[in-house]
């Protein structure tokens, strides 16, 4: 049994839901952080020094933290030959577009497209949103060149990149702003949000973050 800490609302614990849905691992979830709470207790950062979400336990193990090596560990404990590749040279090809969502689309829509137009404001006003905006566009259309016109990153098969880069899309397609054309990424999309894991952990509702005026 898996126990997870963290809010649903969280991308970062959607990732690791969703892989935990799709290996079909038992769980059991409690919800911490934001509205929430419970990050500050001797006893949560017993188990994540940080104070952030998620943390997992696997049945008696030792704590895990930070949401991609969450995933990876599932994967490469639960997951198949598919989801997990077993030669080092073909889940590189993968791990470094899922290291690369982490490091450089992730953050910059996240802090400078996402916050900004729920509510928290970015330094620079709107011409600074402008410029975010058109900044991700060339970002968009790198993943929409690697994706091609294969189902997932892949190729037919799932696998646990497709976690940590797939949970990024909901709110990416959901907001309104002016995203470049990416029908290859488009596709890619609307085949995650078919299947019934991704509509259950990733598509979430994030109106509970938004910043009232």
């Amino acid at each position: 049994m898996l126990t997870v800490w963290g809010r649903a609302t969280s991308s970062n614990v959607q990732a690791v839901m969703w892989t935990i849905a799709e290996l079909g691992l038992d769980f059991e979830r409690h919800d911490r952080g934001h509205t929430f709470g419970g990050l500050d207790t001797p006893d949560y950062r017993a188990m994540n020094p940080n104070g952030l979400v998620p943390t997992v336990r696997d049945g008696d193990g030792s704590p895990m933290w930070e949401s991609a090596a969450i995933v990876r560990y599932l994967a490469c404990r639960y997951g198949n030959e598919n989801f997990w590749p077993r030669d080092p040279a073909a889940r590189v090809q993968l791990d470094m577009w899922a290291e690369w969502i982490k490091t450089t689309f992730a953050p910059h829509f996240g802090m400078r497209i996402f916050w900004p137009l729920i509510g928290r404001p970015l330094p620079g006003g709107p011409d600074a949103l402008a410029d975010a905006v058109e900044g991700l566009k060339p970002l968009a259309r790198m993943l929409n060149d690697r994706i091609g016109d294969s189902p997932y990153l892949a190729g037919e098969h799932l696998s646990f990149a497709d976690m940590i880069i797939g949970v990024q899309l909901y709110r990416y397609y959901t907001l309104d702003f002016d995203r470049a054309e990416t029908p290859a990424l488009d596709g890619y999309y609307a085949r995650l949000c078919e299947r019934p894991a991704y509509c259950d952990h990733v598509m979430v509702s994030y109106e509970s973050l938004r910043i009232k005026p």
